[in-house]
């Protein structure tokens, strides 16, 4: 995002490989996770490369802490990492991208702070948005952006609009937004639609509920990865992350570089996804 020149490249799907070590921007070397008995025994992991990340970007105001910095330095290097990040989910074919940006909660947050947070979002999409579109990501943002500042909303809807017809990487904000306001607004439409005469209630099932979420037609993320040490996942996308799996990290966001989503996409490979249900009798 500002102050970076980095560009995103046609996707390679599935490229990184699970035999090696990574090395992270700091010259840490990073283990690779190591196979969980189930995997080795059945050898049906989730797969090399999951179709949707989500991401709760967590930890800015502690870097900037830990060094010393104002908070608003954290987010800088934050907003430059989320594009470091979205370059790693290109090379590995990832088609959908979730960021956890700004939650209803953040609102709460002191005000020159939430202050900093929007002129922010107003700098990534003044100077970054021609550079996307070029690079044929689609942007689009959920959540409830009536409360931000209405130029800040005629951004947001000339960023959707410029890159509409992109399809290389679908990138989707989360901004002003909150698992359960997004249940309540879908059930809201909903309700509209029964009261129109435009849906029967009886017709009424978890897939056609889901159209009224605000991913809509997406795929559910197939994973979820929390940067800054939390273990929670703090009204993100409660519906959508009922089968997800999860990565918790303590590396802060500005520090989660590609070889660190790299680590979490080998962690994602090793597992053993089950979708609620049981494996046939004899396996493990």
């Amino acid at each position: 995002m500002p102050e970076t020149t980095a560009t995103l490249t046609p996707a390679r799907r599935g490229t990184h490989h699970a035999s090696q070590d990574r090395t992270a921007s700091d010259g840490r070397r990073l283990a690779r996770p190591q196979p969980t008995p189930v995997d080795q025994v059945n050898g049906n992991g989730a797969g090399a490369c999951p179709r949707h990340v989500a991401i709760m970007m967590d930890g800015n105001h502690r870097w900037a802490r830990r060094r010393r910095l104002p908070g608003a330095a954290g987010h800088r290097a934050g907003a430059r990492n989320l594009k470091t990040v979205a370059q790693a989910c290109a090379d590995e074919g990832v088609e959908y991208l979730t960021l956890f940006a700004f939650s209803t909660e953040n609102w709460n947050r002191p005000k020159r702070e939430v202050n900093q947070l929007l002129d922010l979002m107003r700098s990534v999409l003044n100077d970054d948005i021609e550079e996307l579109d070029a690079q044929n990501v689609r942007l689009r943002f959920i959540g409830d952006r009536g409360r931000f500042p209405a130029d800040l909303q005629t951004l947001m809807q000339r960023a959707e609009g410029m890159t509409r017809t992109n399809d290389q990487l679908h990138l989707t904000i989360a901004a002003n937004f909150g698992g359960r306001w997004d249940i309540a607004q879908a059930a809201r439409r909903l309700a509209h639609a029964v009261h129109a005469g435009e849906l029967d209630p009886d017709a009424i099932t978890e897939e056609r509920f889901a159209r009224f979420l605000s991913l809509g037609s997406l795929p559910p993320p197939d994973l979820c990865i929390r940067t800054g040490g939390e273990r929670r996942i703090s009204n993100f996308l409660l519906w959508d992350c009922a089968y997800t799996e999860f990565y918790f990290t303590d590396d802060f966001w500005p520090d989660f570089d590609a070889a660190r989503l790299g680590v979490a996409f080998e962690d994602y490979a090793s597992r053993q996804r089950r979708f609620g249900s049981r494996r046939a009798a004899g396996a493990v």
